[in-house]
């Protein structure tokens, strides 16, 4: 039986209430879940993994991690008991290593909220194995974009590839603007850039983000909220344009987009 192709999604996954709380974003991400062909495996690209060289999960039955403070007690009584998907991390590791980026395996990485979050909402069910590869935030863009052209060849075998950050992430701003207002210049700026070089297909303008984008330290302090989204170009068909498939923003300052790489 034949496998259709499946896209490369970058996503931005906000709060871990994202998954409690009514929203155009938590809409969004369970619209697109029902929306695209089920896919045989996903693998995960999170913000909230970092390494200094490519390392991926293969548990088979990977743990709900719960990477963070202060939130509703319901949030962390919540598990995504979906299995793991270690032949998928085998054969990612191998093409990783004919790309020159040898990645270790990690038996016992579970899936932190920048994974189970979105899938949660995506794929409620926890019926789709799941395995995560690493960021490595000290390599930048273009690394993450190789990253990205070394999984291509997944999409051809069923597997969705999955880039979680958001589009834009400054923490320290978080909590200081009206929530339900519009979000301040510097932020639309950079985001309204964002989206001009992805649809003209710049890659050059995109890998050099941080010199040409308005804002671009304002929005991302670091980088890694951002890196999944290289990985989700580099594995995009060449010469296809991407697809806005949501847009928005929360708290004022966090970019709720996400972009789907054909």
């Amino acid at each position: 039986m034949a496998i259709d192709r499946q896209p490369a999604l970058f996503i931005s996954h906000g709060a871990p209430t994202l998954v409690l709380e009514p929203g155009p974003t938590r809409d969004a991400l369970a619209a697109l879940g029902a929306a695209l062909e089920p896919p045989r495996a996903i693998l995960v690209l999170s913000a909230h993994w970092e390494t200094a060289t490519p390392a991926i999960s293969t548990a088979a039955q990977p743990d709900t991690i719960h990477d963070f403070h202060g939130f509703p007690e319901a949030l962390y009584r919540l598990r995504y008991p979906a299995r793991g998907a270690p032949q998928l991390a085998v054969r990612a590791a191998q093409l990783l290593a004919a790309a020159g980026m040898a990645a270790a395996a990690v038996p016992g990485r579970g899936l932190d909220h920048g994974a189970w979050v979105p899938l949660m909402l995506m794929h409620p069910q926890a019926d789709i194995p799941v395995t995560q590869l690493a960021l490595q935030p000290a390599l930048g863009p273009a690394h993450h974009l190789r990253l990205g052209e070394a999984l291509r060849p997944l999409r051809d075998e069923g597997v969705l590839i999955l880039g979680s950050g958001s589009v834009t992430h400054n923490l320290r701003e978080f909590g200081r603007h009206d929530y339900a207002a519009p979000p301040p210049d510097w932020v639309s700026g950079f985001n309204d850039w964002l989206a001009e070089r992805l649809a003209a297909g710049d890659r050059d303008a995109l890998l050099d983000y941080r010199s040409r984008a308005p804002h671009a330290a304002c929005n991302h302090p670091s980088e890694e909220h951002l890196l999944p989204l290289f990985a989700a170009l580099g594995a995009a068909t060449p010469g296809l344009a991407p697809q806005r498939i949501h847009a928005g923003y929360t708290h004022g300052v966090i970019g709720m987009d996400a972009w789907r790489f054909d």
